[in-house]
């Protein structure tokens, strides 16, 4: 297959059980909702897969210890970063990690998460029964940045601090400028800071780059957890596997204690798909971000100063408050367009259209929005 082929072939997911699908089935609904790409899953992906089949069991897995290594290769080769292998657990996902971690923290600390943000992060506090504490992100100059003044009014009371960084919903990647001074911040207080970093190799404004926030300051390696996983760049949330890098001894030990008895092992297959993405020297990511970058194009022409500047992801957040409705998710559901309402990322003024999808998909969605849009 060509080079750009795999980004404009229509592959028909109905009768494969996809959530992605599945949610409107029977219906003439697009689904632009839930972080999933209808572009195929790389095949080289799906050769390491199919190798691992050879074996004709798939039983219990540890992890490979040339997984570990191919994470500590990519992240050298990728940001300049070189981590330790022991600094290194692997996860079924990222979601799970990250609620793990919220558990080490003592039970008279918050939760403090920057909104809007990927919605299971508005339930970490409530899962891990402790109390959560909310700082809305502040709209300057059409992108969101963190108020590090309402971030310090809070702090005391403060126990862990979780971040997506490049961040969903918006589509920031982060400055090292704003990183250093939540570092700053940070570095007052006795502070753990989770960091997922899953969306780090799609990058739409070519001026910007990921910057892994433990890199930027030794003091912080005590302190942070950092979540990576290949599954959200390389289309295969179905093979979760995900790695928490945590640099301390100490913290390492409190989480792995944290999560006993409450996660699932690793597949076999969910390990060999990991690997592959890692090691992967193709052209695949870049070619990917050409195309996401043409797609954020054309749904800019559509929604005009509605939506935010994407810098990072394949997500976009769209201003919709003046729709006085009491569920805007509904309303672009009658003119067959299934979005994300921004009430479960902490703004319902919002919605999140995800636009990694096919040309022919993405311009029957831009058409159906852009009629939504006009009624308004």
């Amino acid at each position: 297959m060509r080079d750009q082929d795999w980004l404009s072939q229509l592959i028909d997911r109905r009768g494969t059980h996809s959530t992605k699908w599945e949610k409107y089935k029977d219906r003439d609904i697009l689904p632009f909702w839930v972080a999933d790409m209808d572009y195929e899953t790389p095949a080289f992906i799906l050769d390491a897969v199919k190798e691992r089949l050879c074996h004709p069991i798939l039983g219990y897995s540890e992890d490979p210890e040339s997984l570990t290594e191919a994470l500590r290769t990519w992240l050298l080769k990728s940001y300049d970063w070189s981590i330790k292998s022991e600094w290194v657990v692997w996860l079924p996902g990222v979601v799970s990690g990250l609620n793990v971690a919220c558990r080490m923290i003592d039970s008279d600390k918050r939760v403090m998460v920057p909104t809007p943000s990927y919605h299971p992060f508005l339930e970490l506090a409530k899962n891990s029964h402790k109390q959560e504490i909310r700082v809305p992100l502040k709209l300057v100059e059409d992108r969101w940045e963190m108020d590090f003044s309402l971030m310090r009014e809070h702090i005391d009371q403060t126990g862990v601090l979780a971040i997506s960084n490049p961040q969903n919903p918006t589509g920031r990647a982060y400055t090292e400028g704003e990183l250093r001074n939540l570092s700053s911040i940070l570095l007052e207080k006795d502070l753990l800071i989770l960091s997922d970093e899953i969306h780090c190799p799609l990058i739409i404004d070519e001026t910007k780059n990921h910057i892994p926030l433990a890199k930027l300051d030794a003091s912080l390696l005590s302190r942070t957890i950092t979540f990576y996983g290949a599954t959200k760049a390389y289309n295969m949330p179905g093979l979760g596997c995900a790695a928490a890098v945590i640099p301390d001894d100490s913290v390492r030990e409190r989480f792995q204690k944290a999560s006993s008895g409450l996660l699932p092992s690793i597949g076999p297959l969910n390990y060999a798909a990991t690997e592959a993405a890692l090691r992967d020297t193709s052209s695949w990511i870049d070619t990917l971000n050409r195309r996401l970058r043409q797609n954020y194009e054309d749904l800019k022409q559509v929604t005009g100063d509605r939506i935010t500047n994407v810098e990072a992801t394949y997500l976009a957040w769209i201003y919709v408050g003046d729709l006085k409705q009491r569920d805007p998710k509904e309303y672009f559901e009658q003119y067959g367009l299934g979005l994300s309402w921004g009430e479960q990322f902490g703004d319902p003024d919002y919605v999140r259209f995800n636009f990694a999808a096919p040309r022919e998909t993405l311009n029957e969605g831009l058409q159906r929005l852009k009629q939504a849009l006009q009624d308004i």
